[in-house]
């Protein structure tokens, strides 16, 4: 009798053993498969945003102060038509210009941020005098803008510097932020520090205004 209840004492221990077992396979399934979309949602998420990080010119996404934008804006005072910022990260400047009443476009090349502005101008209301386009800045022409608003780094600014000169019309303004052009020099600054911007006329690097003076009307003989 002794060795019969040994027997189905062993056989329920034995039972008991393979259904932990499989529940801590269960368990363990369940903990990677939760690890493993956690880590897959990350990795989906933080690509965007340091991918640029490894391209030959770095462009990280660094928030414009509030100092910064009213620069920008003090900048644009008695200043029309279209405007472009190049970088436009969250849409900051897009948004403030189009709440000055621009017909304000910013080009990004994280999708991220420029989903998340296109909320933000329509969280706002500027939906409709705004644009975000997802695009590397190499390949778009701004010929059509009159203002542009640059948050660059040291390393870019020589050669957009040359293609902003190449493309743009001699009535545009250009407002550096963060780094100025090495080449140009400003017309006007404002701010100070990370806050400082730096304003340059077309005009004044082509000499629009010199042509412009030396054409004299034809007169009648």
């Amino acid at each position: 009798m002794s060795k019969a209840l040994a027997k189905e004492s062993h056989a329920a221990g034995q039972q008991e053993d393979c259904e932990g077992g499989s529940r801590r396979r269960s368990w363990g399934l369940l903990v990677t498969a939760g690890v493993g979309g956690t880590l897959v949602a990350l990795y989906a998420v933080v690509t965007p945003f340091v991918t640029p990080a490894l391209r030959k010119v770095c462009l990280p996404f660094v928030p414009a102060t509030s100092t910064q934008i009213q620069n920008v804006l003090k900048m644009l005072e008695n200043r029309s038509g279209s405007l472009v910022d190049i970088g436009s990260g969250d849409g900051r400047i897009v948004i403030a210009a189009a709440k000055r009443g621009f017909k304000a476009v910013g080009y990004e090349l994280n999708p991220w941020l420029v989903w998340y502005s296109r909320y933000r101008a329509w969280r706002d209301g500027v939906h409709q005098n705004t644009k975000f386009y997802i695009s590397d800045l190499w390949k778009v022409s701004f010929s059509h803008y009159t203002n542009v608003v640059v948050f660059g780094v040291p390393q870019m600014m020589p050669q957009l510097e040359k293609k902003l000169e190449e493309e743009l019309q001699c009535n545009a303004r250009i407002i550096a932020c963060r780094f100025p052009f090495p080449c140009w020099i400003p017309d006007h600054t404002a701010g100070e520090g990370i806050d400082t911007v730096w304003a340059y006329d077309l005009k004044h690097r082509r000499g629009c205004e010199t042509k412009s003076l030396d054409i004299t009307p034809e007169t009648e003989s």
